[in-house]
């Protein structure tokens, strides 16, 4: 029986790869689907703030299960946009970039937010 972390490895959205919403795998459908997987962008969130061991990431993700967090680890890691050195795993360069590139997509869904309660902002929540 193959190791759950290489099946989650294989599994891993690709670009050139069919993925969901592109059967040619084009590379930014690729990449909003491993970005749209639950708990990644999470995961990266919390390594961009520092580097961070197994137990670490899982406690900054509000507990999330040690299998869904293994699993997330490992598609990101064969996506290259996260490494473990030692214990810790942290962003690669690719992984910087990529939390650089969705600070505009972060900066609009404030801007969409605000639009979407009105002038008086009453049901946004704090963010």
């Amino acid at each position: 029986m193959a190791d759950p972390v290489d099946r989650a490895a294989a599994a891993a959205p690709r670009p050139g790869r069919a993925v969901r919403g592109s059967d040619t795998g084009r590379p930014v459908m690729a990449a909003l689907d491993l970005l749209g997987r639950r708990w990644a962008l999470r995961v990266l969130w919390e390594l961009s703030r520092a580097p961070a061991g197994f137990r670490e990431v899982q406690r900054r993700c509000e507990r999330m299960s040690s299998s869904v967090l293994t699993v997330r680890l490992a598609e990101l890691a064969e996506a290259r946009v996260l490494t473990r050195d030692g214990e810790l795993y942290r962003l690669t360069p690719l992984g910087e970039d990529l939390v650089a590139a969705l600070g505009p997509l972060d900066a609009w869904s404030h801007r969409w937010a605000r639009e979407l309660d009105g002038p008086d902002g009453a049901d946004r929540p704090d963010c």
